[in-house]
């Protein structure tokens, strides 16, 4: 028996039970994380569970941060106590729980706090631009670091990432976010500031929740854009690959980028450095043993030479109509279900998971 503790309805919980189901399983349960908040729900005995992303919905959003109103549309607000309130729902799914969880808790608070996570990846060797936490656009000024992004350490969906440059007093920063008011948005379109003080504003409006640091590292470009992937990795092996590619700095598809040309890129970055780019993801998901998948996202310098990971997605999977050997990303998961409760899993490094989240060294 399999049970999606998700959104109902939504469409990552009905594209895993239509997976699950072709490949000959009984309809999953579904439990919903409304229900989780509230301590009202139960699972059945062994069940297998699959944690999915509580996200789209404003009421679990506020029952998460234990807020007295719900978030406007796009509003960024709230993402330590969202981050607090998620795992602290998880927790319920995985005491209530008698058989395997797909994602186990402990690695999903890793790879949901970038400072975390990063400190994990560069740990295990995997190949990361340098890094180090912050609280505000102060710290992050004072690094010297001519061009860096800036991302909330619990952000998602590229929600708050500021792309910055610094040239003597000049700075140019790409986002998504805008302010209004008091309140910071995120938007489905990117913004281009030259105003300190408004960079500053909304630097310091996401440094309050905690903020991760990355040197920015140049992306390579294919068609006149550049581009990251997002690589999934499905049970050990880098299964599904997407490339991204942008006019701006942020790549993410929802902020009307588009899919490039995967065969023309693996082809000019030649087999060589495709595989050892592969490898590096394969690594970055081994962070996480006990997790059936993890969606990567890898970087290419120009020149293809040189590659770095740039996060870790424990709901990173959402790449519909991406077909590998006539799988999607869920089909391929299903199949790799029984292997993934034969897995036992291997702690993270205690020195990294025991780092409480606001002094991750850089």
């Amino acid at each position: 028996m399999i049970t999606v503790v998700g959104i109902p309805g939504h469409r990552r919980v009905e594209l895993f039970r239509a997976a699950a189901v072709a490949a000959g399983h009984p309809e999953p349960a579904v439990v919903g994380w409304r229900d989780v908040c509230a301590g009202d729900f139960a699972l059945a005995p062994g069940s297998l569970v699959r944690l999915e992303s509580p996200g789209e919905d404003a009421e679990v959003d506020r029952l998460l941060r234990g807020a007295d109103r719900p978030a406007e549309h796009g509003e960024i607000v709230g993402l330590a106590a969202w981050y607090a309130g998620f795992l602290a729902a998880a927790r319920k799914v995985e005491r209530a729980a008698t058989g395997p969880l797909t994602t186990p808790v402990d690695e999903l608070a890793v790879m949901f706090d970038k400072r975390r996570c990063h400190a994990l990846l560069r740990e295990r060797g995997v190949p990361v631009p340098p890094g180090f936490a912050a609280r505000g656009y102060e710290e992050v000024r004072a690094a010297g670091w001519p061009r860096v992004f800036v991302k909330p350490a619990h952000g998602s969906s590229a929600s708050g990432v500021v792309a910055l440059a610094f040239n003597g007093d000049r700075v140019s920063a790409h986002t998504s976010a805008a302010l209004d008011g008091d309140k910071l948005y995120n938007e489905l379109r990117v913004h281009h500031y030259t105003d300190e003080r408004t960079v500053a504003a909304i630097v310091d409006r996401l440094g309050a929740d905690g903020l991760h640091v990355e040197r920015w590292f140049p992306k390579a470009a294919h068609g006149g854009k550049v581009f990251d992937l997002r690589v999934v990795v499905i049970a050990g092996r880098a299964s599904h690959v997407v490339a991204r590619t942008s006019a701006t700095p942020l790549t993410n598809l929802h902020l009307g980028n588009a899919r490039g040309d995967l065969a023309a890129i693996r082809a000019t970055a030649g087999e060589e450095r495709w595989a050892a780019a592969m490898d590096a993801c394969e690594r970055a998901a081994a962070c996480f043993p006990g997790s059936l998948h993890a969606g990567v996202d890898l970087m290419f310098a120009p020149g293809f030479a040189e590659h770095a990971v740039a996060e870790v997605n424990a709901f990173g999977d959402l790449l519909p109509g991406l077909l590998v050997d006539g799988r999607d990303t869920y089909a391929a998961e299903v199949a790799a279900l029984p292997r993934a409760a034969e897995v036992a899993a291997i702690p993270i490094a205690a020195e990294v998971a025991a780092l409480p989240r606001h002094a991750v060294p850089a």
